[in-house]
């Protein structure tokens, strides 16, 4: 037999099954296996001085009409490099790269248009007939001796091994220097265990993966640079540590604009009170991507003073890919941050075919967004199964679907098997003092729930001022961090979201695959799965409950008031689904209906001498009445999964017991009188019974 906790823990990952084993393989972003820095290093800072190296195009006439606008000081310093650089500079930036020979180098990139064109060509030779595995977009995922052996197989500018190196735009804006792959390579920019990298002043653009991309880097800076029209990635950083982004902008990403995947995870087994974290996000604008900001195993980052805005999402994080070093997810920290009116429409160009074509075809530059994976859009921060995450201080306004979307991930998705391990997210993450409905300016901009949550995890918690969310109900936080007021620790979310949440992950952008059923997708009405389950579900239960009524209990006056109670109830959940007021008092209501019916037919029944079924549906009441209050009044706090767990299997055997004893002949029919007034059955002897 098993143990209780056991028994939990089975049934949550049985639970999780749901969500997952129906869940595409994950295909974001594969990479060679990597391990984080040492933590040795530091950023770097920006060094003045004159440049070592000078890149630019030859045609004087061209850069003369690039600069004419600048402010004169700047103007005539780019006409002095200018000369210098036709002298003894390099016309494409990799040639500068390559002739780097000593850490702490700077290469200047004067204005123009630079498409690097001895990179572009397709391999040939050796770099053609790589022995390497295959990713699931179809790229080769090489290891770092064949990218340093074959750099433009997958990027245009390769960056291999050199460090405290710094590229910078001597223009007046980030646009007047632009690096363009043309969609011929996965990466622009690629800088590979390559520590003190420093970008500035510059844009990055038109790849089949991303714009700019650092891997296994300790200490990288990110200074106001532009990225954009890429099929997954503006910014990539991926198992790095000593990193910060500032001031930079990204836009027209098939994924995210800036992703600080895998992060370094040096605050693992750490409360809330961190002595720093890996990699800095500030001042920065993602907007009209995917989504604004997202990190599979982002973790220690610190995400302030940015926007994220007219995206899908307004920022994610999340544990639902294998491959990425530091999962679980842990300890992001967001505050200060504009997150708003996040609620672009991107998957009607994959219904429509376009993101089918070539990606140079798409309309990248029009404003087509091809999204690489399955996302609630209209979402402000989405946490898909992460833990010690703390959101404070933002402001989240103006959101179609949530303000805040918290979802749990089993283990097995990222492709760990333990059974210990697979309630092991969505745990103590922090929701408080952030200003919810309303801009700067104090204009109401509200989101159409504050707050989304499928229920899972320990030690969650929101301010207390939240509007309309679903649950209605939520733990609250206290002023220390770790202060929770009605915190719960539950194995499994609520299964009707976990139910939504497997409709809704069957996508994909290669195969043209949006589920049906969800109305991340465009689903409405009786499309939706919830919509379904209600109306399945009432459907059911109407059924069922009416032959039971008027084959046993219509003279019954308690059971017919309570039958009419439990059709009310039916009716109101169906309505709320269907005009999505869940997020309200309205699915409580419709249960303490529900719960009125079955309390009332359980004692009718037991008056009917059906003792064991009557005492089977009072606790079926009991139970719903139960959910109710959890619902919509306080979750409550003792037990591993919700009352609507128990409420869903009993009444499977509820429905079946029923089915049966509606089934059975009739009282009359045997010639016994049932009398249903307080005095019960005729005794044996009155007339109409036997003798």
């Amino acid at each position: 037999m098993l143990r209780p906790r056991r028994l939990h823990l089975t049934l949550a990952v049985l639970a999780a099954l749901l969500v997952g084993l129906l869940a595409p393989a994950a295909a974001a972003h594969e990479e060679r296996p990597v391990s984080f820095p040492d933590g040795s290093g530091s950023v770097p800072e920006h060094r003045g001085g004159e440049p070592d190296l000078l890149v630019c195009k030859k045609d004087r006439k061209d850069f003369e009409r690039r600069i004419a606008g600048f402010p004169e000081k700047l103007r005539t310093r780019n006409l002095k490099l200018f000369d210098r650089c036709r002298e003894k500079g390099f016309e494409h930036l990799q040639a500068a790269v390559d002739a780097v020979d000593e850490p702490g180098m700077n290469i200047a990139i004067l204005p123009g248009l630079y498409e690097e064109e001895p990179s572009q060509p397709k391999p040939r030779g050796a770099c053609a007939r790589l022995k390497a595995p295959d990713s699931q977009l179809g790229y080769q995922i090489l290891s770092y001796a064949q990218q340093k052996r074959c750099p433009h197989n997958q990027n245009l500018v390769a960056i291999m091994g050199k460090k405290n190196l710094q590229i910078e735009g001597t223009g007046a804006e980030r646009t007047d220097v632009v690096v363009d792959a043309k969609y011929q390579k996965l990466n622009a920019i690629r800088a590979d265990r390559s520590d003190g990298v420093y970008f500035r002043n510059f844009t990055a653009q038109r790849t089949t993966f991303n714009s700019l991309y650092v891997l296994a880097g300790d200490g990288f800076v990110i200074d106001d640079v532009l990225t954009r029209w890429n099929d997954e990635y503006g910014f990539l950083t991926f198992a790095s540590d000593h990193g910060l982004y500032k001031n930079c902008e990204s836009y027209g990403n098939g994924d995210s604009g800036i992703y600080p995947g895998s992060a370094s995870d040096i605050n693992n087994g750490r409360g809330y009170d961190v002595p720093r974290y890996s990699i800095e996000i500030t001042g920065c604008h993602s907007h009209h991507n995917m989504v604004g900001y997202s990190g599979t195993a982002g973790d220690s980052v610190w995400v302030h003073d940015n926007e994220f805005d007219h995206n899908m999402g307004g920022a994610s994080m999340d544990s639902a890919f294998p491959g990425h070093p530091g999962l679980p997810q842990n300890h992001a920290k967001f505050e200060r941050n504009l997150i708003h009116d996040n609620n672009e429409d991107y998957y009607r160009h994959v219904a429509d075919g376009t993101c089918a074509k070539p990606p140079a075809e798409r309309g990248y530059e029009d404003g087509v967004v091809c999204p690489q994976i399955s996302m609630p859009p209209g979402s402000g921060i989405i946490t898909a199964g992460g833990n010690w995450n703390i959101y404070e201080d933002n402001w989240i306004y103006g959101h179609d679907r949530a303000g805040f979307f918290l979802s749990a991930v089993p283990a097995f998705i990222r492709g760990e098997s333990a059974w210990s391990k697979q309630t092991d997210t969505s745990h103590h993450n922090r929701y408080a003092d952030n200003r919810l409905g309303t801009d700067r300016a104090g204009r109401e901009k509200p989101n159409r729930t504050d707050v989304w949550w499928d229920g899972q995890g320990e030690g969650n918690c929101w301010q207390g001022d939240t509007g309309a969310s679903t649950p209605r109900t939520l733990p609250t936080c206290g002023e220390r961090r770790g202060d929770v007021s009605g915190g719960t620790d539950r194995l499994a979310g609520e299964p009707a979201k976990l139910a939504q949440l497997l409709v809704c992950a069957d996508y994909d952008v290669q195969a043209r695959r949006l589920p049906a059923g969800c109305d991340w997708y465009g689903a409405r009405g009786i499309e939706r799965i919830e919509m379904q389950l209600a109306l399945g579900t009432a459907a059911v239960l109407a059924l069922v409950g009416g032959l039971l009524w008027w084959r046993r209990l219509r003279h019954d006056r308690l059971a017919t008031a309570a039958s009419a109670a439990g059709l009310a109830g039916l009716g109101l959940d169906v309505a709320g689904a269907s005009t999505g007021l869940t997020a309200t008092y309205v699915p409580a209501i419709a249960l303490l209906l529900m719960a009125v019916w079955w309390i009332g037919v359980g004692l009718a029944l037991r008056r009917t001498g059906r003792a064991g079924f009557g005492w089977v549906t009072v606790a079926l009441g009991a139970l719903t009445l139960l959910d109710a209050f959890d619902k919509a009044v306080w979750m409550i706090p003792w037990i591993p999964l919700g009352p609507a767990w128990l409420r869903a299997l009993l009444g499977v055997v509820w429905v079946l017991w029923a089915v049966v004893a509606t089934a059975g002949r009739t009282a009359e029919r045997e010639g016994v009188t049932v009398r249903t007034d307080e005095t019960g059955p005729a005794p044996a002897g009155a007339e109409g019974a036997p003798a």
